[in-house]
């Protein structure tokens, strides 16, 4: 009975639940086009002959299991965890998205749902007839969404292939599993952000269908209050993480840490929203004066209503914000690690053989090469330096920060500090390896270095083993140091493929600004254009649902010019709001990573985004004000105000 009532108060309420549907229908599109391409990346085989097969250590858990690593460029892992990043990001957007476009169509239907506990409705059968609206939505989104993800899985394929995150051509493997995992996930988003409505709804009591102003009530509830202070807990936990030993999980931390915070934050917006809206609105009310008392006065109001229009706006500033401040400071440290590391003024890139040159004092030249890290459940393809340590800590910085370098000889390895503190190695650990020769050797870790990008990589060995295991390899760059007396400057004009050391640096510092670009593109543009259609989307419910409202404005004398500045100043205000609070987030991930990637680093350039940035905030405002006015403006235009008393 429940389930029919759902069925037919979905279908006369097609413009209400349009937005839903839609909001729904793209995030399980996103899911669904990352789940078959990771599908596909899953199902590609590369030749055999550039392969290895390798036996994990196992654990007490795990027993030892074969892994097959690729040994050639067709490596398609760095698509696999770019897809498994946009998964996570889009995911998680849709679930605000859901639940605020839920909770505001329940809101929007205060009065009818009164009416039915009226006439004998029980909380728990309004419980259940929400559900069962939000479960026919999503059904149909859901499988929408699948179908226009396999459709266009092929094309994304054909743009993916052949680029630096895989190198190979891919092809469309089986899509039932990756689109049923993409539809489950989008049935279980949608219950999961309907829950809370539903609840809400049961709580309407009879009364509320004799209401004629929809007032919400003025506290909520003690559930949600502690939800919201555990996961604030939670992020503070995540915060307290983001510290110089944390190595390579600072930037996991970086993305995690913002959407812990946004869950908090929206949790509890009802009551923060009224209070970040009084202070913006103490400006407007002096400019604007009657318009701006109104719209302060409704965002202050309906606290639920207003925290649903901020929650995607809340979400993608903090999140896109966060992931790009914090990308800028690490480029900014790497700069300054290199510029610190490198001693020597003048680098070759290339083989070139420069040590018979007249001037030259010391070259290193460090070989390249590679071999396969065991562990108990996973082995990865590591990419290693074989260094001379006597000549390499004359051209480099190679201070140990715990143990000695100069150990360095045999079946030893000098590891980075942030791998170090990553996988948890210490001086003396032995690490499982196998060179691409198909030995397998233990190293033992006898120093722990500072890292650098291009100067000191993660796992530096003996030259004497780099040459034993890769009799081939020729250096991909080389430091150079001048004799005494001898200008640098003069030693680059003489040495082939020589540049000063600067020259070089900067080089690489825009290398990494440029893969940081790169991966910010393809990280948050879905995400982004997600966003975009929910901000728009969210907004435009709202403002549909307010028809009755702007004709008794009307009524009352209000013209359509100050019911549109109305609006306009109501959608500032929320868009201002749920920026204020993305902007908090933003600056304190900022500033703790900063501090965490930049121990130990001195005169480290401060590069700050303000063009993405700015355009992030005035992309999300101008979204706001514009979809909350369009249906302002078609409402106006299409009614009287005698449609009052309709």
């Amino acid at each position: 009975m429940m389930f029919y009532l759902s069925r037919q108060t979905v279908s006369r309420h097609r413009s209400l639940y349009a937005g839903s549907f839609i909001a729904l229908a793209v995030g399980v599109f996103l899911l669904g086009l990352a789940a078959t391409a990771t599908a596909a990346t899953i199902a590609y085989r590369g030749p055999l002959a550039e392969s290895m097969t390798v036996t994990t250590l196992g654990s007490s858990d795990t027993a030892p299991q074969q892994v097959r690593i690729p040994l050639s460029d067709a490596d398609v892992s760095g698509l696999q965890v770019v897809l498994s990043m946009v998964g996570t990001i889009s995911g998680f957007i849709t679930i605000f998205v859901i639940a605020s476009t839920f909770a505001f169509a329940v809101a929007s239907r205060r009065q009818e749902i009164g009416l039915l506990r009226l006439i004998g409705a029980t909380p728990g059968q309004v419980r259940r007839m929400v559900l069962g609206e939000a479960f026919v939505v999503a059904l149909v989104a859901s499988l929408t969404g699948a179908v226009l993800a396999q459709l266009a899985t092929p094309l994304l394929l054909s743009k993916a292939s052949y680029t630096e995150l895989a190198p190979v051509k891919l092809e469309p493997a089986s899509p039932w599993v990756p689109l049923a995992i993409a539809v489950g996930a989008g049935l279980l988003v949608a219950m999961l952000g309907a829950r809370s409505a539903a609840r809400r709804a049961g709580r309407v009591g009879p009364i509320d269908a004799l209401r004629e102003a929809a007032l919400e009530p003025p506290r909520i509830g003690p559930v949600r209050v502690v939800f919201g202070l555990l996961f604030l807990a939670g992020s503070i936990t995540l915060l307290a993480l983001i510290r110089p030993s944390t190595g390579e999980g600072m930037v996991p931390l970086a993305m995690f840490t913002p959407m812990l915070l946004v869950i908090a934050l929206t949790l509890l917006s009802p009551l923060i929203v009224p209070w970040i809206a009084r202070l913006w609105a103490v400006p407007l009310t002096g400019w604007t004066h009657v318009s701006g008392l109104l719209a302060r006065s409704n965002v202050v109001a309906a606290p639920r209503r207003s925290a649903s229009l901020a929650a995607p706006i809340l979400a993608i500033s903090a999140i896109a914000g966060s992931m790009v401040l914090s990308l800028s400071f690490a480029a900014d440290s790497a700069e300054a690690s290199i510029r610190d590391t490198l001693r020597a003024p003048v680098v070759v890139t290339g083989p070139a053989d420069v040590g018979a040159v007249p001037g030259v004092a010391v070259v290193d030249a460090g070989l390249p090469i590679q071999f396969v890290r065991i562990g108990q459940d996973d082995a990865e393809l590591e990419d290693a330096e074989g260094i001379d340590p006597a000549i390499a800590a004359r051209t480099r910085d190679l201070t140990a920060l715990s143990g000695d370098v100069n150990r360095l000889t045999g079946d030893t390895v000098v590891i980075g500090k942030e791998r170090s503190g990553f996988e948890g190695y210490r001086v003396g650990d032995e690490i499982p390896v196998t060179f691409l020769d198909r030995t397998e050797v233990k190293l033992k870790v006898v120093a722990i270095v500072k890292d650098a990008f291009g100067v000191n990589p993660s796992f530096l060995v003996p030259l004497d083993l780099a040459r034993k295991h890769a009799p081939t390899a020729q250096p991909d760059r080389q430091f150079v140091l001048p004799a005494d007396g001898v200008d640098a400057t003069a030693l680059v004009s003489r040495l082939p493929n020589a540049v000063p050391a600067a020259e070089w640096e900067a080089e690489q510092a825009a290398g990494v600004r440029e893969g940081n670009r790169f991966g910010l593109i393809l990280l948050l543009g879905p995400a982004a254009l997600y966003s975009a259609i929910a901000i728009a989307n969210t907004l435009l419910m709202g403002s549909l649902q307010r028809r009755h409202e702007f004709i008794t404005s009307r009524l009352l004398g209000a013209t359509p010019a100050q019911i549109r500045r109305m609006v306009l100043w109501e959608a500032s205000l929320v868009g201002a709001v749920a920026l204020s609070l993305g902007t908090a987030i933003t600056v304190t991930v900022g500033i703790l990573l900063r501090h965490a990637m930049t121990d130990g680093l001195a005169d480290v350039p401060v590069t700050v985004p303000w063009g993405v940035l700015l355009g992030i905030g005035g992309v999300c405002l101008t979204l706001a004000v514009g979809s909350a006015l369009a249906p302002t403006t078609y409402i106006l235009r299409r009614s009287q105000p005698s449609a009052a008393v309709d």
